[in-house]
């Protein structure tokens, strides 16, 4: 579970960082070689969704899982990851539907999970966040890594990959 829920905060942060971009950024994309006209073959395309950019979320996303912690929901027992601190610098909501879980590394596991799975499945959020496709912690998280059990018509079921 820790693995499948790392993997969709990954999906989720990319997102946000993504959205936080303007629009109209754009950055100059292709061949820095002369054609027999003498000219090159380049393009503007928008920096949020560039290579470049991705890359660079990329290599800072598992920064912010210093900001997650374990935790179980009070109502039914299951475990979940929840940011302490929202975008606005507010404690989450969600805080008070949950139980912390105590844990001797600090959370530290987390960022290390999230580490391993952007390492691993780095070429597959390219891809999919470049192309701008829809549900893409569906196509990563399940189809690709087989971190979860998902699919896009139902909920999330999640699979024990790993015990506490």
């Amino acid at each position: 579970m820790l693995y499948s829920g790392v993997c969709r905060k990954v999906v989720e942060e990319i997102d946000n960082e993504i959205a936080s971009v303007n629009p109209s950024k754009t950055i100059e994309v292709g061949s820095y070689r002369l054609d027999s006209h003498g000219n090159q073959k380049q393009k503007a395309v928008p920096y949020a969704r560039s290579t470049l950019h991705l890359t660079e979320v990329l290599e800072k996303v598992c920064k912010k899982f210093d900001d997650y912690v374990k935790a179980t929901y009070k109502s039914s027992g299951e475990l979940t990851i929840i940011k302490l601190i929202d975008e606005n610098g507010k404690m989450s909501s969600e805080m008070g539907k949950v139980d912390i879980l105590p844990d001797a590394d600090l959370n530290k596991s987390l960022k290390f999970y999230c580490e391993g799975i952007v390492e691993e499945f780095e070429d597959d959020f390219i891809k999919f966040f470049a192309a701008n496709e829809e549900d893409i912690d569906v196509k990563i998280c399940s189809d690709v890594a087989n971190l979860c059990d998902l699919s896009i018509s139902q909920d999330y079921i999640l699979e024990d990959k790993e015990e506490l």
